[in-house]
């Protein structure tokens, strides 16, 4: 059987691709463990790009893994929400910024995935939407990540009604951050950016955003940055009008 996954690190980026595209990249659970597996553990990458291969980067859950729920008890349903939980709270924990390339349909989980992406970025033409509805079900598990996003207002719109919307939408409701002619494109130019910062100031910062701290805690992380090796080396580049270390190796 061939694998659900492909996982590429290419330089100082991981590349995550769904490979299910006569499926439209749906979820069963196998693809769900192996994206649980694949960002376990994602190194020290600047960056994970996740994306789906074929026309759509992922279309929900898979039709024959829905036939099977049916026949689950409770407990079952339980366990299998679980392992979908856990997966994408292994994505939306990563320490390495993740950016999610989105063409085609994003439906259900697959807005789960983008809720848990730090960085999204969509074709004019992708179609969005939390369809579990329409099927008599709720977004239950992809919920906490997708309120994070869009916020009640639009939650109580899009969750209720299942209706899909199109990229400038989810754009003006904040599940994406770019929408882009050329995805490749755009997600180079956002990894470009990505290697102007330090490696570690990166991951902090998005700890600031999972973590918020209190008044102490901030004094406390912003204290521990500017004494750092690479918060002393960044200080000083700057006063220096030079390059960081850093920027010297990413182009080297």
């Amino acid at each position: 059987m061939a694998a659900a996954l492909l996982v590429e690190q290419a330089g100082d980026t991981l590349r995550v691709t769904m490979a299910r595209p006569e499926r439209r990249n749906a979820f069963d659970a196998e693809l769900i463990q192996e994206l649980a597996e694949a960002f376990e553990d994602v190194g020290n990458v600047r960056a994970v790009v996740l994306a789906g291969e074929g026309e759509s980067f992922c279309a929900g859950a898979d039709v024959d893994w829905m036939r099977a729920s049916i026949e689950l008890s409770y407990e079952e349903n339980v366990a299998d929400a679980r392992r979908l939980r856990k997966m994408l709270e292994t994505i939306d924990s990563s320490p390495a910024p993740v950016i999610a390339r989105v063409q085609g349909h994003a439906l259900g989980g697959g807005c789960g995935l983008i809720a848990c992406s730090d960085v999204v970025v969509a074709s004019r033409d992708a179609k969005f939407g939390f369809s579990e509805v329409k099927l008599g079900i709720i977004p239950s598990v992809i919920s906490p990540f997708a309120l994070a996003k869009i916020g009640p207002s639009a939650a109580r719109r899009y969750f209720v009604t299942g209706e899909r919307f199109d990229a400038a939408t989810a754009l003006r409701i904040g599940l994406v951050h770019e929408v882009a002619d050329d995805l490749d494109e755009a997600v180079e130019q956002i990894l470009g950016e990505l290697r102007t910062a330090g490696p570690e100031a990166a991951r902090h910062a998005k700890q600031l955003v999972l973590d918020p701290p209190d008044g102490l805690g901030t004094e406390r992380r912003i204290a521990e940055r500017r004494t750092s090796e690479e918060g002393q080396e960044g200080l000083r580049a700057f006063l220096e009008k030079r390059d960081p270390a850093w920027r010297s190796e990413s182009s080297s």
